[in-house]
């Protein structure tokens, strides 16, 4: 299985490497996104808040997430591979500027100047330290969980677990009109693990040390 999604996964960053291209003369503007994230921070700017689709859990951290997977995450939203109808809502309203501009708002965003990189994360229980084996998670996301290979995949270390579970289990979600994910690396990753596997992983990663923030909207005004 490992060998498979390994060979898939290749084949998708070649893919991903080609809209890169095409997008890349599309360049972000930290000013710029502070001044479009009006839609964002209702919800990704305040520290705790909830949403209660498609279950009670805390909204992702963002600021300091990796500006490329943040316009990634945004156009697979557009593009309705990702199934959330808030989230498609906002994304179709947003040109690819703008995209541009907010991804790079919010990877600066609460970020330390000279701050050391996170170290190789802390082994889990013998538990989890299967399951991250099974599911070659640091192969993609890197041994600080921190650093993805590709950075149109997110860091994960420290992110809200009870969102990482229900992200996860989106991607074993098939057939529903408002909820899943549409990507074949993590869906292939995702269906070998039950629920509640899935849900050990998720707070195991969001025990870890992380470079992502909830930073409230008025320490940039």
């Amino acid at each position: 299985m490992n060998k498979f999604l390994l060979s898939l996964s290749a084949a998708l960053v070649a893919s991903v490497t080609v809209f890169a291209a095409h997008a890349e003369g599309v360049q972000g503007d930290i000013k710029a996104g502070e001044k479009k994230n009006a839609m964002c921070i209702g919800c990704h700017g305040i520290v705790g808040y909830q949403a209660s689709f498609p279950e009670i859990h805390k909204v992702p951290k963002i600021s300091g997430q990796g500006g490329k997977y943040i316009a990634s995450a945004l156009n697979a939203y557009k593009k309705g591979e990702r199934k959330h109808p808030t989230m498609r809502g906002i994304a179709d309203s947003l040109s690819d500027q703008d995209i541009a501009d907010l991804a790079a708002f919010y990877e600066a965003s609460g970020a330390v100047q000279g701050a050391p990189a996170l170290e190789k994360a802390a082994a889990g229980s013998d538990k989890v330290n299967a399951l991250l084996t099974k599911g070659n998670c640091a192969s993609c996301h890197g041994d600080s969980f921190s650093k993805p290979i590709d950075p149109t995949y997110p860091k994960i270390a420290g992110q809200h677990s009870d969102y990482l579970f229900v992200a996860l289990k989106a991607y074993k979600t098939e057939g529903n009109a408002n909820i899943g994910r549409g990507n074949a690396i993590m869906g292939g990753v995702a269906k070998q693990f039950s629920n509640a596997e899935l849900k050990e992983l998720a707070n195991y990663m969001g025990s870890l040390p992380s470079e992502l923030k909830v930073v409230p909207q008025s320490r940039f005004r």
